[in-house]
């Protein structure tokens, strides 16, 4: 029985050790890419109106990740454009967009 149980160990990747002169393993690449990153290269690419780039970081995430980083993005820029200007998120928001204050 004793036999048995050490050939199974033998066999179980997670039982051998890795001989002490194999390299390190190189870090694996990213998997993905990530959300903020494509939020902002689409936003940019949209203001200086170059579909080729904004479909391209579309392509990058989902549409839901997208969305919500351009969401994200968009209330971020408010809120410094807000401080900047000494006003209140809304105003700027409604001024970005044309809107009369309420």
């Amino acid at each position: 029985m004793a036999r048995v149980s050490e050939k199974l160990r033998r066999l179980l990747p997670s039982t051998r050790r890795a001989p002490e002169t194999a390299a390190p393993a190189a870090p694996r690449p990213r998997q993905g890419h990530n959300l903020f990153e494509a939020a902002a290269e689409y936003v940019a690419a949209c203001a200086e109106d170059d579909q080729g780039r904004a479909d391209e970081a579309a392509s990058r995430v989902s549409p839901g990740a997208l969305s919500f980083g351009v969401n994200e993005l968009a209330c971020r820029a408010l809120i410094a454009l807000a401080r900047e200007r000494n006003e209140s998120p809304s105003t700027v928001a409604r001024s970005l967009l044309g809107l009369r204050d309420q």
